[in-house]
């Protein structure tokens, strides 16, 4: 049983979230307006938000990163309307995790909501407690960043991607395997979110770091993944 929070201003599609996912044994509190899904999240923490971009009081974006300081161990999915890209990107990097473009299937959330509950209720291990890179430390413990001493904010999924590729300094890995070992092992959609959360990453790290700290370069690699290079002896 997991606690969700589904902020829909739309009668139809909200009461039929709301349904279906108490159906599947979830605790779930319904808001139409951003404000008030704002003010529940102040109140309690839930495992998942499912928050609609196009809401009628509050700006939709700007909701999500209000949610993310609320609820910084919360899933949160945002679904919208808006099949430009840039609209998508701008939610993600607001602090969603994932993303549903409206129309969709109630199976299709139904799956996504278990492959986030199911991977955020796993226990979060690493073979070393400290990974070093040049001016770099991920501490897998603690769940920390750090360059030259100063820690670097990350958000969870950003965290779990960073340690993911430190995992194999200069192997390729794929997307298919990003998205399993990160999100879940039976994800199915598109991968956008790890593009976003990728170049999330390398913002953080690159506005950290001092002109002559030595860091890894997380490398793109075209069709086919990404790779973690350690910086120069």
């Amino acid at each position: 049983m997991a606690e969700l929070l589904v902020v829909e201003d739309d009668d139809t599609i909200g009461s039929a979230l709301t349904a279906g996912l108490q159906s599947h044994g979830h605790v779930v509190a319904w808001q139409q307006t951003g404000a008030g899904g704002l003010a529940l999240a102040a109140e309690r923490a839930f495992d998942l938000v499912l928050l609609d971009l196009g809401l009628p009081d509050l700006d939709g974006v700007e909701v999500c990163r209000r949610l993310r300081l609320a609820q910084p161990g919360a899933v949160l999915v945002i679904l919208t309307a808006r099949r430009d890209e840039i609209d998508v990107v701008v939610g993600l990097e607001a602090g969603a995790d994932d993303y549903l473009t409206k129309p969709f299937r109630f199976g299709e959330l139904l799956a996504r909501v278990r492959a986030h509950l199911r991977r955020s209720a796993l226990p979060h291990t690493a073979g070393n407690d400290e990974l070093c890179f040049g001016s770099l430390v991920i501490d897998t413990t603690a769940r920390r960043v750090l360059i030259a001493g100063a820690e670097v904010p990350l958000r969870p999924k950003e965290f779990d991607l960073l340690t993911r590729l430190a995992a194999e300094p200069g192997a390729a890995v794929s997307r298919e395997a990003l998205m399993a070992d990160v999100w879940d092992t039976n994800w199915f959609g598109s991968t956008k979110t790890l593009d976003v959360h990728v170049a999330s990453v390398r913002r953080k790290l690159a506005a950290a770091a001092g002109p002559d700290q030595p860091l890894p370069e997380i490398v793109t690699l075209r069709g086919h993944g990404y790779r973690l290079e350690p910086p120069p002896d």
